[in-house]
């Protein structure tokens, strides 16, 4: 039986209270392991290698600032096969880009109150050469969606295709930053519930 990630992430036991809690959203609870396998155990993973999407999956974690989910992540990648080199230039990318966020500005207009300015990101050139262009420019995007998710725009669609990801790899790593950080949320809000039973 496959193993639930959101229930080993939290140290869900079968029968337990949360295990309960997690079953009145049955269907919540198998669409989250469904999207988990589809993005990180596709059975075609067209464009995106399953070390490029577990790069990924280390880097935006680490920006949600989740050690645990982060250390998941890195053991995957390192099960993946991925060098120890690689693995030290994604750790060092999601430490250096770490922030607070959401960054970025609205149109004109009343939510224009909610602007609020921030660092852009761009991997330093060390670490760039460790991951390669592809994942560089990856986490460049990546670092966009989960900080500066108001700015997202053409020019940074450019600077992927430009590094060699086409148009659906685009939208994969999309769901991976989209997956993830419900993944980061839902965790906590399991955690704090946890507290509490």
């Amino acid at each position: 039986m496959e193993t639930d990630v959101i229930d080993a992430l939290i140290g869900i036991e079968p029968g337990s209270a949360l295990d309960a809690i997690r079953n009145r959203r049955k269907q919540a609870r198998e669409q989250a392991q469904a999207s988990y396998r589809a993005l990180f155990a596709p059975e075609d993973s067209g464009g995106v290698a399953a070390i490029e999407r577990f790069a990924m999956a280390v880097f935006v974690t680490g920006l949600h600032g989740d050690a645990e989910i982060a250390a998941f992540y890195a053991a995957r990648l390192a099960e993946s096969g991925a060098a120890a080199e690689l693995r030290a230039a994604t750790d060092g990318a999601s430490a250096a880009a770490r922030g607070q966020g959401p960054y970025g500005a609205f149109p004109a207009g009343p939510l224009s109150r909610e602007d609020a300015p921030g660092p852009a990101h761009r991997v330093a050139a060390d670490l760039r050469r460790a991951l390669g262009p592809r994942l560089a420019a990856a986490f460049d995007h990546l670092h966009m969606l989960v900080f500066h998710p108001r700015d997202a725009a053409p020019p940074a669609l450019q600077a992927l295709l430009d590094a060699g990801w086409s148009t659906t790899d685009i939208v994969t790593l999309s769901q991976i930053a989209g997956f993830l950080s419900f993944q980061v949320r839902a965790v906590a809000g399991l955690r704090a519930l946890a507290a509490t039973i």
